[in-house]
């Protein structure tokens, strides 16, 4: 039996709570408590609730609804005791064919998991598209969370047992999140291009008009032809620029967009997502034939990270007129200037076909991104979604201190003047100072000892600061105090400094308005409505210097972790993303047409 909501709120509660047997492993109660709070908006209000009441059960509750959960490929499914929810999806993983060795390693783990944690290993081993994970991403996972701290794992026990039960759920109600499945299969087809090193070894990374790069942006052009786009093109920076016209020429236009470049060896989500949830919009408008009364520009921005040149924004600058022309003469680590990579990448490499790349703000109605929210908030309240206050602003600088390398083994203590401890004492402040605003970030990412050697003390030491706060003011006074500390433990010491600023991006509060908008649209949803900063920096900054934004987070997976390997989502946490995009154009179309 297919189930439908209208269904289950008008069902009484013995009936209803026989539906939803089986969500949550031998634990009827958690339905039971839902049920009691009927009527729901949606299914994914009830995933939410449920989620919820296990919070707020306490921990001996939460460590008896784990301990129902069995052990992959253990006992229970040598003795084909599972339960016909378990049996289904360790059947589907592949878990029930497992090899001798693969059985004897994952018995192995199961002991070991057992001993440290308590708790079985929970895994939802249909994995965030639903089809299922293989064996040997079952196996990784649990060898990695082997290493987690109790209460970290105890969190991600519950956030499996919630997907499980999220997927047990659509199953009733034969719910497929076939756009948020389109989404996560073009996000899966595009991470197959990586730069030279990377790949080899199985990672992503794809920075500014490389190889991959270039590969990447076909990819992309294809994808919007494919899907109903009516303009695609590629621009004088590397942009993909996809356009569905509106039904009357001369309209206005809404921009969205975000980044295909990477962090080195970084994740799937980080920026693709921006781009293709609203491809997903125009695929649906074009199938059904139907037309907004505004012009449609989506982006994939080519440059955000500033990875290979120091040109962060480079993408979503270059439309705003902030192209540097200094950045044409810069060189990569292979000595590639950029001017030479442009022009290998058959695009123009001339300031006059950049600059006409800048676009006309009166012709734009405002600027939306949606985005992974890279972070952990979202997942800790399993909220699948994020209405966006404001951007943090942020200052980068590339930095080096040079002091004198001398004899590790005869230069005394009091003697030294080491360019490394110089820049360990100042990595102590940033944190200190940070912290002390409650809201500020500081960060030395790249730290190194160009020619060092065991047994020599550093004479130089290169490396980068990253400050963000969530007001200009706040930033400000941040990288005042950085700097001044840094000039006074050069001096302190003996030793020498410079610092060069490669970026600074001003906060970005959302407009009011099209805040709104996304608040409207996530509400329609039945999902609860949770608004929060951005302490990563997106171009939707940059478009804020011309024209009104928005932003939209999407729930991240494993903790919300980002510019890593494991960061993810779900298709169904990017259909969400999908019909809150649906329902913003919607708003924007009966406003525009009132």
């Amino acid at each position: 039996m297919t189930l439908t909501l209208e269904q289950l709120n008008a069902a009484p509660l013995p009936e209803a709570t026989t539906w939803l047997e089986g969500l949550y492993e031998h634990s009827p109660w958690i339905a039971a408590a839902a049920l009691a709070q009927r009527p729901f908006r949606s299914l994914p209000q009830l995933k939410h609730l449920m989620a919820r009441l296990i919070h707020d059960a306490g921990r001996e509750a939460q460590l008896t609804l784990i301990c129902a959960h069995p052990e992959l490929a253990g006992k229970a499914m040598a003795s084909n005791t599972l339960t016909a929810e378990s049996t289904n999806e360790q059947s589907k993983a592949g878990l029930t064919h497992c090899t001798a060795d693969e059985l004897t390693k994952i018995q192995a783990l199961n002991t070991s998991y057992q001993a440290k944690f308590g708790f079985p290993f929970i895994l939802a081993v249909r994995g965030p598209r639903g089809t299922g994970l293989s064996r040997q991403e079952i196996i990784a996972t649990f060898e990695r969370r082997l290493a987690n701290h109790p209460d970290f794992e105890l969190a991600e026990a519950l956030r499996n047992i919630h997907r499980i039960a999220e997927l047990r759920l659509n199953d009733k109600f034969g719910i497929e999140p076939s756009l948020g499945n389109q989404v996560w299969d073009w996000q899966e087809k595009l991470s197959a291009f990586s730069d030279p090193d990377y790949l080899e070894k199985g990672q992503l990374t794809v920075t500014y008009l490389t190889d991959a790069h270039r590969a990447a942006a076909q990819q992309i052009k294809q994808t919007m032809q494919d899907n109903g786009f009516d303009e695609v093109f590629i621009d004088a920076v590397g942009n993909v620029v996809g356009r569905y016209k509106a039904a009357q020429p001369g309209a206005k236009t809404l921009m969205t967009g975000s980044h295909y470049d990477t962090v080195r060896n970084g994740g799937k989500y980080d920026g693709r997502l921006g781009f293709f949830t609203p491809m997903a919009c125009v695929a649906e408008l074009s199938r059904q034939k139907k037309r907004l009364p505004f012009d449609f520009e989506v982006i994939a921005f080519a440059e955000e990270e500033g990875q290979r040149y120091k040109a962060t924004f480079l993408g979503s600058g270059a439309l705003i007129g902030q192209f540097n022309p200094v950045w044409l003469d810069q060189k990569d680590t292979d000595g590639v200037s950029m001017r030479e990579a442009m022009q290998h990448a058959g695009l123009p490499a001339t300031l006059e076909a950049i600059a006409q790349l800048q676009r006309k703000p009166a012709d734009y109605l405002g600027f939306v991104e949606v985005h992974i929210e890279q972070g952990p908030v979202l997942n800790e309240l399993d909220v699948p979604l994020g209405i966006v206050t404001s951007i943090n602003g942020g200052v980068r600088y590339v930095c080096e201190v040079t002091g004198m390398a001398s004899h590790a083994g005869t230069t005394p203590m009091d003697r030294r003047r080491d360019a490394a401890v110089a820049v360990a004492e100042l990595a102590l402040y940033v944190e200190q100072r940070a912290a002390r605003d409650g809201d500020s970030v500081g960060t030395i990412g790249i730290w190194t000892v160009p020619g060092g050697s065991i047994n020599v003390v550093p004479g130089r030491c290169q490396f980068t600061l990253d400050l963000r706060a969530p007001t200009n003011p706040q930033r400000d006074a941040l990288v005042k105090d950085v700097l001044a500390e840094l000039a006074a433990i050069c001096e302190r010491r003996g030793v020498y400094h410079t610092a060069e600023e490669t970026m600074r991006a001003a906060a970005a509060p959302s407009a009011t308005d099209w805040q709104q908008y996304w608040e409207n649209a996530v509400d329609s949803l039945g999902v609860p409505l949770y608004r929060m900063p951005s302490g990563a920096g997106h171009d939707a900054m940059k478009l804020h210097e011309v024209m009104p934004q928005a932003m939209l987070f999407v729930r991240g997976q494993n903790s919300g972790i980002s510019h890593n390997p494991l960061e993810s989502t779900t298709s169904d946490d990017i259909e969400l993303a999908v019909q809150a995009f649906q329902h913003l154009l919607n708003q924007l179309a009966d406003q525009t047409h009132d």
